[in-house]
């Protein structure tokens, strides 16, 4: 009877262990949206980024042209790199600038599509947790923000990620500002998570196109340039993933940047209100395709086998227009 039960007691041991660490994996799995698409094989989308001002700085020109080009593509919805409300994000849920600033500047038809957010480092200063909180969809339903999350579209996976707490600088030099840390302390802790996170989902990704959108560049030529922690960290597991588009803000400008070791592509939309003009740090770097230091957004439209990307500035011109086809990438690999 003693052999029985301290089998027994090894046994509850070992179930117990295996419920922790399936507790424990299951926590590091990115919460995913599945957005049904129109059926036809094709995915069309917008981006924009650091748009937030009560439609000051052009937002509205900009807002305009969204309608135009949304209409124009039938879109499926819109993503936004972050810093979705100036200066200091949100006071609570019941801040004016949401409506202000979202629902009474985007009202198109053509716009009235969900919209995937992350966070920027602007959105950190305010009441984070009320930028995040369901109640905002109460007020306006097209509003998705969350930390880290999926956005499953058939053909293709949109992989949005929190990059602001990986820069330091935030934390140790805030200047006079006040950043809410709720939910992301420890720092190193958190990190390490969403590194893990993203790892996960893009190695069970079998989507056609993997795309991976954060509110800070891993490259630019604009005034922060290279994010070199995200250079560091995420840019090997974007490689190692074959991830075909990384997505950002943060700059208020538009760029187009190659992989010098990859057919990975930096796409920067953070242009969506105020810009900043003559800004740059190494434009005529080889790598850097296209930059433009005005206002403006950008569009992406997908089938299973061909990309194609437009910039449009502030008057709804395309300023820069790029194509990839997976047969020829994958026929010359």
């Amino acid at each position: 009877m003693a052999k029985f039960s301290k089998n027994s007691m090894v046994l509850c041991f070992l179930v117990a262990i295996v419920f922790v660490i399936s507790s424990a994996s299951a926590s590091t799995r990115l919460k995913k949206f599945d957005h049904p698409t129109k059926g036809d094989g094709t995915l069309n989308f917008l981006v924009i980024g650091d748009w937030g001002r009560r439609g000051t700085y052009n937002q509205s020109h900009v807002a305009r042209q969204m309608e135009r080009v949304g209409e124009k593509l039938d879109i499926d919805f819109v993503l936004s790199t972050g810093d979705n409300f100036y200066d200091n994000g949100l006071t609570g849920i019941h801040d004016s600038n949401f409506v202000e600033s979202f629902t009474n500047i985007y009202t198109a038809k053509s716009l009235q599509k969900q919209w995937y957010s992350v966070l920027g480092n602007h959105d950190y200063r305010g009441d984070v947790e009320a930028q995040l909180s369901p109640y905002l969809r109460k007020i306006d339903s097209r509003w998705v923000c969350l930390r880290s999350f999926v956005v499953n579209a058939e053909i293709a996976e949109i992989f949005m990620v929190d990059t602001t707490p990986f820069e330091e600088k935030y934390f140790t030099t805030p200047k006079d500002h006040i950043y809410d840390w709720r939910g992301v302390l420890p720092r190193q802790a958190y990190m390490a998570n969403v590194l893990k996170e993203l790892e996960k989902a893009l190695s069970e990704s079998t989507a056609k196109w993997k795309i991976v959108l954060g509110h800070h560049a891993i490259r630019s030529a604009g005034h922060h340039g290279d994010t070199q922690i995200l250079v560091d960290r995420f840019l090997p597991i974007l490689r190692k993933y074959d991830v075909d588009f990384y997505m950002n803000g943060h700059d208020h400008c538009l760029e187009h940047i190659s992989d010098t070791e990859s057919p990975l592509q930096f796409l920067v939309s953070g242009a969506g209100s105020k810009a900043w003009r003559g800004d740059t740090k190494g434009i005529n770097r080889d790598d850097v395709h296209f930059f433009h230091d005005g206002q403006g957004f950008m569009s992406v439209e997908l089938t299973p086998t061909e990309a194609e990307i437009k910039y449009y500035d502030v008057f709804g011109s395309v300023r820069h227009r790029w194509n990839r086809s997976k047969l020829r990438l994958h026929s010359a690999m």
